[in-house]
């Protein structure tokens, strides 16, 4: 009985064993690339100024006798606001062209004796001190009268500046002085601020200004995305970027300038403004989440033509709205893995379950 116990074991153990279940490959989905131009735009906070903002300022003295504008209105360049009480300019006119005909008088005397004093010279009939004279009255004559027509002009001209008008178009502020009041000369009485066309002003972080200003005279076009989270349908251009950086924040000053025939913008104003940075050509555009750290550099899984998937080293460029920009390492057609790319390693087989374009 013993000798049949351990023959039977001995025949058990002998018996081959169980082969291992093999894993199936890991499934993953993937997308082919192509080439494609791509605009690097950012957006950055920004606030809204008028173009120009202009002090109205009497320019003679008197009585302000009128306002003829609403504040806080839109006038047009040219429009007349306010009103000085002109009657003493009128007097100083007067005056003027009156002093300029008295002068304009003596001015013929003198022409007159200079014509005869001169006849009478040339027949010996006076003598060369008497027709000098004659000339230095002439000379003092027309002296006198370029004074008196300065005179005139420039009463005139005070009579003029009783009128104040706006020296640009743009929203009015309000009056410094109510009527009935005696303005100095450069008195102020209110502003204008240009709404049509607006600044907007912000603040380029070191990095994009660096990125703008070698994309080779690109990137000067901007838009905006007003408060509402709505964008604005006028698109604008960077005028002005500062040749420095703000060593307290890191930043570069710039402004851009945008159309406003609506006034839909406001000085002051809170809004975000897009910049176009940079313009790449022929590069590739895949998911950010679909790159990887390899162990020198980031790298992407491409799948191959035998369902295997390999480890690609990639440049990278900037993330954009799309994705991440890859610069080197990719081909027109490639078929990278944009999902299930975890724990894939270089030269393992895949099972491919879906597939894209981009």
């Amino acid at each position: 009985m013993l000798l049949l116990a351990l023959g039977l074991a001995a025949c058990e153990d002998s018996s081959p064993e169980p082969q291992a279940k093999q894993m199936p490959p890991p499934s993953v989905e993937v997308m082919t690339v192509q080439e494609a131009d791509v605009e690097v735009v950012r957006d950055y906070p920004a606030r809204v100024h008028g173009s120009r903002q202009v002090q109205v300022r009497a320019r003679v003295e008197g009585i302000l006798k009128e306002r003829l504008y609403e504040e806080g209105r839109l006038v047009e360049q040219g429009e007349v606001l306010f009103r000085i009480d002109p009657e003493r300019h009128e007097i100083a006119l007067r005056r003027a062209e009156a002093d300029l005909a008295d002068v304009r008088a003596q001015l013929n005397h003198a022409r007159r004796e200079w014509a005869r004093y001169s006849a009478l010279f040339e027949h010996s009939a006076v003598s060369e001190r008497e027709r000098d004279r004659a000339m230095t009255d002439l000379e003092q004559a027309q002296a006198r009268f370029a004074q008196a027509t300065v005179a005139v002009d420039d009463a005139r001209r005070n009579l003029g500046y009783t009128e104040v008008c706006a020296p640009v178009a743009g929203v009015t502020g309000l009056e410094s002085h109510s009527e009935g009041n005696l303005l100095e000369w450069g008195a102020l009485l209110t502003t204008i601020t240009q709404q049509d066309p607006v600044h907007v002003r912000f603040a380029l972080p070191e990095e994009d200004f660096v990125l703008r200003r070698g994309s080779a005279g690109r990137g000067h076009s901007a838009g905006l995305i007003l408060p509402d989270k709505t964008p604005y349908p006028h698109p604008g251009e960077i005028d002005f970027t500062s040749s420095t950086v703000d060593f307290r924040t890191g930043t570069v000053s710039a402004r851009a300038v945008f159309a406003n025939p609506d006034q839909e913008l406001i000085p002051g104003q809170f809004v975000r403004i897009l910049v176009t940075l940079q313009h790449l050509e022929n590069v590739f555009l895949v998911p950010e989440a679909a790159v990887s750290q390899g162990r020198e550099t980031p790298q992407v899984f491409v799948v191959d033509e035998t369902d295997t998937a390999r480890a690609r080293p990639v440049r990278l460029g900037p993330v954009v709205h799309g994705g991440r920009v890859i610069l080197e390492g990719l081909r027109k057609g490639d078929r990278v893995v944009v999902n299930g790319h975890v724990a894939l390693r270089d030269g393992m087989p895949v099972n491919v379950v879906g597939e894209g374009a981009r």
